[in-house]
């Protein structure tokens, strides 16, 4: 999906973390989401780049994405 997210089994139990780093990727979206900005979360983990943070908003964005089932396969699964 995004060059700066990883799935390693060998890292955090295989959730999504940054790359480089042990920082699960909805670690920061839930820091973000009860209120923590950008600046926060770049002060407190100065290992983390902004680019870093965009790409969990883009990792979270590809998971939400709806996949569309045409209405015609709908329509033959009843």
């Amino acid at each position: 999906m995004n060059p700066r997210i990883v799935i390693d089994p060998n890292i955090c139990h295989g959730q999504a973390c940054i790359k480089g780093t042990r920082i699960p990727v909805h670690q920061i979206l839930r820091m973000l989401a009860n209120g923590d900005t950008i600046e926060a979360l770049l002060k407190e983990y100065p290992s983390l780049t902004r680019e870093d943070i965009l790409a969990c908003f883009d990792y979270a964005a590809s998971l939400a994405e709806e996949q569309i089932t045409p209405l015609e396969i709908l329509a033959e699964e009843k």
